[in-house]
């Protein structure tokens, strides 16, 4: 299994476990990352979940190869189940950042409570750049967080940021010098158990309640645009250009 799940002092720890691939998430690890999540909020004994990678690497985002075999379709399909249960999650959700975090490696940290981020890190959100579009309702998100012309940057054209942007844009708490980020993350989340646990559930929901359906609205908006992206000649081209280690040319389009 490429996502290693294990509960210690009440955290429940979800591990992303493909360092060979770059820690590129399949479709049977959102079907794993989903289920931790469901377990986490259902055992009363966890009173939060870690989010992590392997060191120096979180994740490159989507297995591209597994991506294409096994396209996601509709709400139903692991992806959007894990993105779900993530912005479902009633329990405090703790992420560790090293190395990159590209794709939906960025986007989910935007639906965690508390981040913590290495000197290391690499943030990007490339989907432009594969003929695609936002996901994970990054599009309502991060305009919210950077402003709209930062957004533009990051989002259109894919520019990378770092973890001092991070914090800066206020998508993480903190940077941390790469040995440290886990078990500084690991003793944050260890602190939800010396806190009343229905105060601190019912504290999440209260700072989320506002944008909870807008978020839900957006990850089923941008799922419609980006399956029709998906099945686009500019995707196609992407992905190849990807697959044949070549660049895209996409001066044909219009």
């Amino acid at each position: 299994m490429t996502i290693k799940t294990a509960t210690l002092n009440g955290v429940l720890t979800l591990e992303i476990a493909r360092p060979e691939k770059k820690n590129a998430i399949t479709v049977d690890m959102y079907a794993a990352l989903a289920a931790g999540l469901r377990a986490a909020a259902a055992e009363p004994a966890v009173r939060a979940v870690l989010i992590t990678g392997q060191p120096g690497i979180f994740t490159s985002g989507n297995d591209l190869e597994d991506f294409m075999q096994r396209p996601r379709q509709g709400l139903d399909s692991p992806v959007f189940q894990f993105m779900q249960a993530l912005v479902a999650c009633d329990k405090p959700v703790v992420a560790a950042v090293t190395g990159p975090a590209i794709g939906i490696g960025t986007t989910m940290l935007l639906h965690c409570d508390l981040v913590y981020v290495a000197d290391d890190a690499r943030l990007a959100m490339p989907f432009v750049s594969l003929g695609l579009v936002p996901e994970f309702a990054s599009s309502l998100v991060v305009p919210r967080l950077m402003g709209r012309v930062r957004a533009a940057e990051k989002l259109l054209l894919g520019d990378p940021f770092t973890a001092e942007q991070a914090v800066e844009f206020g998508l993480a708490n903190a940077v941390l010098p790469a040995a440290e980020v886990a078990p500084h993350a690991r003793r944050v989340a260890e602190r939800f158990n010396a806190l009343p646990p229905a105060a601190v559930r019912e504290s999440k929901k209260l700072l989320r309640r506002a944008d909870e359906a807008e978020v839900m609205k957006a990850i089923a908006v941008e799922a419609e645009v980006f399956g029709r992206q998906l099945n686009s000649p500019e995707a196609k081209e992407a992905f190849s250009a990807f697959f044949q280690k070549r660049r895209p040319d996409f001066s044909s389009f219009s």
